[in-house]
């Protein structure tokens, strides 16, 4: 379920002047519509420089998303833009992260931006652990698994983002080639087994035009797809059958729909292969 927007307008007076203590007077003001966390979503400039904030009220259900961003920022140097700030005031939790130049990645095939989301994936499977709490794959999947004795493939210690919708991949069309693609809004970090992301990455590719067999064919471009059993990645695949069916009943627009073909799609294809 999406979060309800506002404009930064709105943001009580002394909110928005905690936010002003790091920027300096804000001279333009450009409110986004991608993303569902937030509440504030907006990229400001002001004579100092420019930064993209998310914010949430510190008593929304989801205020955990704004505290999860910033205790694994530090980790996430070379993969995610930086977080230059946070600020909490007036009942408000803001932060404030550099703007990367560029445009969301292109999932279609033949798309030039499959390599450098695979070049992404890659460098995430090497980051460190996070000194932090995270949930555990196996937990997040428990109830959609169709067996309980699935849940063990999904178990492990690296870190994992699990949302490779294109929108949250941005690819900085200023940078080198292979090291263009930062991953944006990990509300959703999780912890489990590395070749979660390179899985997870197969669905949005799927609903983006792909075959399964091209969209396995992407996955294998990462090093840790190649320690997953099959029929481990059959059981992901019938576990997110599940998890997409549920969204798309309790939601049925476009895009949760598409999910859910995706999903059922690639389980049957798993299931035949």
């Amino acid at each position: 379920m999406a979060t309800t927007r506002i404009g930064l307008d709105r943001l009580p007076p002394a909110a928005r002047a905690a936010v002003e203590e790091h920027t300096g007077p804000l001279l333009t003001v450009e409110e986004t519509t991608e993303g569902f966390n937030s509440e504030i979503a907006a990229r400001v400039t002001s004579t100092t420089g420019t930064w993209h904030i998310k914010g949430l009220r510190t008593d929304h259900p989801r205020a955990w998303t704004q505290r999860r961003e910033a205790e694994i920022a530090p980790s996430l140097t070379g993969l995610a833009p930086a977080l230059r700030w946070r600020v909490e005031a007036a009942g408000w939790d803001l932060l404030g992260f550099e703007v990367l130049g560029g445009h969301h990645a292109d999932y279609a095939p033949g798309s030039p931006d499959l390599p450098e989301v695979a070049s992404l994936l890659r460098r995430l499977g090497e980051a460190p652990r996070p000194g932090i709490e995270l949930r555990h794959a196996e937990q997040r999947l428990e109830h959609y698994a169709a067996r309980p004795d699935d849940l063990r493939y999904f178990a492990g210690t690296h870190l994992l983002h699990t949302d490779l919708n294109n929108t949250n991949v941005l690819i900085d069309d200023r940078a080198s080639s292979g090291d263009r693609a930062r991953l944006v809004d990990w509300a959703w970090a999780t912890r489990g087994a590395a070749w979660l992301d390179a899985a997870y990455w197969i669905i949005w590719l799927i609903a983006a035009g792909h075959t399964p067999t091209s969209a396995e064919h992407w996955a294998a471009e990462i090093p840790s797809w190649h320690t997953a059993p099959a029929e481990g990645i059959t059981a992901f695949a019938a576990a997110n059958a599940n998890v997409w069916s549920e969204i798309s009943n309790a939601d049925p627009s476009p895009w949760t729909l598409r999910l859910a073909r995706a999903t059922t799609t690639w389980h049957a294809h798993r299931r035949t292969g």
